[in-house]
């Protein structure tokens, strides 16, 4: 075994320590959990998933993705796995529910308020 208990070395520790929140990852495994989680979207978008937490879009992704989710879930959080899972659903359902006001003729508001520019 090595020196740091059931990590091999100090970086598996820190690994381990970034993928459970009890470290902060620094702008290179940031880096690295956002190419991990591009590529994992990639391929969810060649199988044509949106939502790999549920239904047949998580079988899907099961089978076709496994070593681009594995990796994703390597290099990030795993409270940021959960995040950026549950962000691409709700971004498809914003963009989806834009369409379909815009195909209504709903007429786009400027909204201001505390902080922000009127548009």
């Amino acid at each position: 075994m090595g020196f740091f208990g059931l990590f091999g070395s100090a970086e598996d520790k820190r690994k381990e320590e970034v993928r459970t929140g009890a470290r902060a990852p620094d702008r290179s495994e940031r880096k690295q959990c956002w190419e991990a989680r591009d590529n994992f979207y990639r391929c969810l978008d060649r199988h044509d998933v949106i939502d790999a937490t549920a239904g047949d879009g998580k079988k899907v992704a099961e089978k076709q993705c496994a070593a681009e989710n594995k990796a994703f879930e390597h290099n990030c959080a795993s409270a940021w796995v959960a995040y950026f899972k549950r962000y691409r659903v709700a971004d498809y359902q914003k963009k989806k529910t834009l369409e379909r006001l815009e195909k209504e003729g709903a007429n786009q508001m400027a909204i201001e308020g505390p902080g922000s520019k009127a548009v």
